[in-house]
């Protein structure tokens, strides 16, 4: 049996197996029900690893043992498979998120923050920067940084930016508002922004900006802006910059403060 290897590679990425797995599975599914000794010489895996690969299988729910002399293994049709380890990726998801909510009861998450407040004042500024790639770790980023505000958010963007930002970062900002950040938003006004404007009501502040530009400052401390126009890049090549800065954050948040007052208000329709 010959599987191509781009083929045995999707196959990783999708269900999480590793490259014995892959090899030990599919030579099973062409078979329908085999020995390990078979699947070994057919899938090329060493005979004394088959034993184990299988046994993994079956624990995943990949295969089923069938009792006798010689031990034979039967292949679980792809559709429930899927179906597996759909339900076990939301078992291990839904553990994992417990361990995580209850870190936050430990002394655990107060050490680190701790050991993060002390450990910054020797890091070199330097440092405290970062490139972001893909719109999706952009907006991760975003949210991370935007949640920390304890005074203040600026951001500027495009009028289709702003729009996803609102619908992906909403309850972020009406979280921090809730805290008594001030929360300011800036972009090209149109006809869905001012719809949006309405949803943001009591939470954020919209104006009407004239000029294209991508940025959010926070607190005066923190900046992260978007080297290209979203109009012109897919999502998955976008960059941002992300700085750690006091003085350079505090001079762009001043140049807004300037420009916000001339920016027409939104009012929500």
């Amino acid at each position: 049996m010959v599987v191509r290897d781009d083929f045995l590679s999707k196959l990783r990425r999708y269900f999480g197996l590793n490259l014995y797995e892959v090899k030990i599975w599919t030579a099973l599914l062409s078979r329908g029900v085999s020995t390990a000794g078979e699947l070994s010489d057919i899938a090329n895996v060493p005979r004394s690893r088959s034993y184990d690969v299988l046994e993994s299988l079956e624990k995943k729910g990949f295969i089923v043992m069938k009792i006798g002399k010689p031990i034979k293994y039967i292949a679980v049709d792809p559709h429930e498979v899927v179906e597996r380890v759909k339900k076990n990726v939301r078992n291990d998801a839904d553990v994992a998120v417990k361990r995580l909510d209850n870190l936050k009861q430990t002394d655990v998450i107060n050490e680190l923050r701790n050991l993060h407040k002390t450990g910054v004042e020797l890091v070199d500024p330097t440092d405290l920067s970062g490139s972001l790639r893909g719109r999706h770790n952009l907006y991760n980023h975003l949210e991370l940084t935007i949640r920390s505000a304890e005074k203040s958010v600026t951001m500027v963007s495009t009028s289709s930016g702003l729009l996803r930002k609102i619908e992906g970062l909403k309850q972020t900002f009406k979280d921090v508002a809730k805290r008594g950040v001030k929360v300011r938003l800036a972009a090209p006004m149109t006809k869905e922004l001012q719809q949006a404007a309405k949803e943001l009501e009591g939470i954020a502040e919209v104006r009407d900006a004239k000029v294209n530009a991508r940025f959010v400052v926070v607190d005066g401390k923190e900046v992260v802006f978007m080297v290209m126009d979203d109009q012109d890049v897919h999502p998955t090549y976008d960059v941002g910059i992300w700085i750690n800065t006091p003085f350079f954050s505090s001079a762009l948040e001043q140049l807004f403060d300037l420009a916000w007052k001339e920016m027409k208000k939104v009012k929500a329709k």
